[in-house]
């Protein structure tokens, strides 16, 4: 795994270090050396990569945004940042590419009636409702409870990640959790039903 990890982390400081506009910004880019960066990304590639592949469903398209978000991280001209602004941008940068892919429609929706397991263990079965309900909801408010509950981000570190204000950040993770409760509560009602 440490090899992966290794290999990872020389790739994106090589694609940083060879783009054209990497050049051209190196003297204002991020001041990060190799050592510093290999213990950044050691840091916040697996909650990173755990968040968009929540919020994308795609575990390809989660590395591909990983990636690109690391990039853009080590060629962005920005003021000295401490390592917990640092990672709120890094996740920042993440989102916006995301957005900018739904925006492009180039993420799939999930299909309204996908198929589902129906395993004889009732805690993997509960379980399984909870993520199928997750993952009926809309990106923004996956997002929202991703950063708020998995990764026990405060409201302004989510106002920072997502570009929402933080006064926004209260009622809308109150709508995501009613909302998720309410599919929730249907599939197990359904369920009950049957």
């Amino acid at each position: 795994m440490l090899g992966e990890l290794d290999i990872r982390v020389f790739n994106l400081q090589f694609a940083a270090l060879t783009s054209k506009a990497a050049l051209e910004k190196r003297a204002t880019a991020l001041s990060m050396d190799e050592s510093a960066f290999g213990m950044f990304y050691q840091q916040t590639f697996r909650p990173l990569l755990r968040y968009l592949v929540a919020v994308t469903r795609q575990p390809d398209r989660a590395e591909d945004i990983l990636q690109e978000a690391y990039c853009r991280l080590l060629t962005a001209s920005c003021h000295e940042m401490d390592e917990q602004q640092t990672r709120a941008y890094l996740f920042r940068i993440a989102t916006n590419l995301v957005r900018d892919r739904w925006r492009r429609g180039n993420e799939l929706p999930l299909p309204e009636n996908s198929e589902e397991v129906s395993p004889t263990n009732p805690a993997f079965d509960d379980k399984l409702h909870v993520r199928q309900a997750f993952e009926r909801l809309k990106p923004r408010e996956r997002q929202l409870l991703w950063l708020a509950y998995v990764e026990g981000s405060s409201h302004k570190e989510i106002a920072e990640c997502t570009g929402l204000r933080t006064g926004s950040i209260r009622l809308l993770l109150f709508r995501a959790r009613r909302k998720l409760l309410d599919l929730v509560r249907t599939r197990l009602t359904t369920k009950v039903q049957k």
